[in-house]
């Protein structure tokens, strides 16, 4: 029997118990938050916010006292304090505790960027249910809102607060929406996004907010940005990313990777053997680079989890975590947007210090037989490397139901390292209400494969 000690209740720590107690009901499982909620999708804020998801209790997968059920002690409002790796203790809410295995599932922090008053009320954040529950709140006494910020969370925003009828700004620093992806896939969704939301939404590109103004009771009132230009709203969201949680771990001689996220090996090891790290605060391995990278999801935190669980338990029985793919994808009223490896300029990046010669080929067509009811167009990029004829990654934009799909299978492509070569073979299945009869993807691999040869 083992006594294992689990620091944070999100997606990584929650699966990280609940899998511990499951493989030896015997150990001793211990969770510590130090939040008020645990095992509760972040992913799904944006859509309570919006409507769809009328209960936001429903964003909760687990509650503590279906954990405390399974016998996993849970301690709510604890916070991590200290590590002392020497005497295998941590110190929370200034009671020391003892273990045999810790499993770290700090988290990320959401990046505040130095702007005057950033401080303000009516400021928020999207990083807990707390948060989900102030934004719509405050969205429902307002008529216009600021966003800081033009990624995945602030798209999901966009659409929400367009939804219920505000008018919407949104301040970028960099020059254009999605910058992880290529700039022509860039500015085909700032169209659409811009298209579908003409009369309320107002993109300030490579802008930078200096500055809120407040009104006597400190609630924000505008932005100042960095060409004197002043925005109004009635609340301010910041949408800027976020950072992991480090730095307890740090200072308790852990070691970090050159992403700043904690270093871990393929079972998820800290450079502590006794000390697991996983989820948005553990450094991830780039598949298709063999470089560290950093990314911050749900899906990839669950599967973190329960390997440094398994490896944290087990005597005789050890699982690998392979890596990421840095595959992501959201939808914007009825578009999806997704991405998967390397983008063309992802790549271009890449082959400054790898081994790489980037190719890349573009097709929009039909996402099924252009006869059939629906029939929607459907822009898909790949990359590939022309030295290897290897896959590097792909893009995608068309209407709801014909991206996922394809970037799914693109990540199984990548996973197993197919060229171009290969992917053309792959027998993908055909009826017209599900596909062109040569797919999208396989068109794109035609001309790739013509790049290659020449």
């Amino acid at each position: 029997m083992k006594k294992i000690i689990v620091i944070g209740g999100g997606a990584a720590g929650a699966k990280a118990a609940s899998k511990a107690k499951r493989l030896e009901p015997k150990n001793h499982v211990e969770l510590y938050t130090k939040g008020d909620v645990i095992a509760y999708s972040l992913c799904g804020l944006p859509y309570y916010i919006e409507g769809s998801v009328k209960d936001i209790n429903k964003l909760i997968v687990r509650t503590p006292e279906e954990f405390i059920e399974n016998g996993i002690q849970v301690f709510l409002n604890s916070e991590l304090q200290e590590i002392i790796p020497d005497k295998n203790c941590v110190l929370i809410n200034n009671n020391h505790i003892f273990y045999d295995e810790l499993i770290l599932a700090t988290g990320a922090s959401v990046k505040i960027p130095d702007i005057e008053n950033i401080n303000a009320n009516n400021v928020f954040t999207l990083h807990s249910i707390q948060n989900g529950i102030d934004i719509k709140n405050a969205m429902q006494k307002a008529k216009s809102v600021l966003i800081i910020g033009a990624g995945y969370i602030a798209v999901e925003l966009i659409e929400a607060f367009i939804a219920n009828n505000l008018k919407v700004s949104v301040v970028e620093v960099n020059t254009r929406i999605f910058s992880d992806f290529d700039e022509d896939f860039s500015v085909a969704i700032q169209k659409i996004i811009s298209d579908k939301c003409a009369r309320n939404l107002d993109f300030y590109l490579g802008a930078k907010a200096t500055k809120f103004t407040t009104d006597e009771k400190y609630n924000f009132k505008s932005a100042i940005l960095d060409d004197e230009s002043e925005i109004f709203a009635d609340f301010c969201i910041l949408a800027t990313g976020t950072k992991p949680n480090v730095e307890i771990a740090r200072k308790a001689g852990i070691q970090t990777g050159v992403t700043g996220a904690i270093y871990v090996d393929n079972k998820m090891r800290t450079s502590i053997s006794n000390i697991y790290a996983c989820g948005d605060c553990a450094q991830k391995y780039y598949i298709i680079t063999r470089q560290p990278t950093y990314i911050g999801l749900g899906t990839i935190a669950n599967k973190e989890g329960r390997v440094a669980a398994i490896n944290a338990t087990s005597k005789d029985y050890f699982e690998n975590f392979d890596g990421v793919l840095n595959s992501t994808i959201t939808k914007f009223f009825e578009y999806t947007i997704s991405k998967t490896g390397l983008s063309y300029q992802n790549a271009l990046e890449v082959s400054k210090n790898v081994n790489l010669e980037p190719i890349q080929a573009t097709v929009s067509k039909k996402d099924k037989a252009s006869y059939m009811p629906g029939a929607s167009e459907i822009k898909i990029k790949l990359t590939a490397d022309k030295r290897s004829g290897e896959l590097l990654g792909a893009q995608a934009l068309g209407t709801r139901d014909n991206v996922a799909q394809r970037i799914n299978t693109i990540t199984s492509a990548l996973k197993s390292r197919l060229t171009v070569e290969q992917l053309l073979h792959l027998d993908l299945p055909y009826a017209p209400p599900f596909s062109s009869s040569i797919d999208p993807i396989l068109t794109a691999c035609y001309k790739l494969k013509e790049q290659l040869s020449k």
